[in-house]
């Protein structure tokens, strides 16, 4: 039997990189010097033109100093994640 996973949710994902951002205060020019990414990649995640990599998400994480769980965990807010029990 294969198991499909579901589609990624990565409007989520955009969300909480905007609340991270926003509830610090950040431009995307502060989150560009702090995570060390262009403020163009920045602008252009928080607006869906691109998914942008682990590494780019990796980088982040530090950045807002949130574990790489926690920022990638938005993924799976549409869905059960692996290894939760459904009720």
């Amino acid at each position: 039997m294969t198991i499909i996973p579901p589609d990624p949710d990565f409007g989520a994902l955009r969300v909480e990189l905007a609340r991270l951002r926003v509830e610090r205060g950040w431009s995307f020019d502060e989150l560009a010097r702090r995570s060390g990414l262009a403020r163009r990649t920045l602008i252009d995640l928080e607006h869906g033109r691109t998914t942008g990599s682990l590494t780019t998400w990796h980088a982040l994480a530090h950045a807002f100093d949130v574990s790489i769980e926690q920022m990638l965990g938005a993924l799976c807010n549409d869905h059960t994640r692996p290894g939760a029990k459904s009720l």
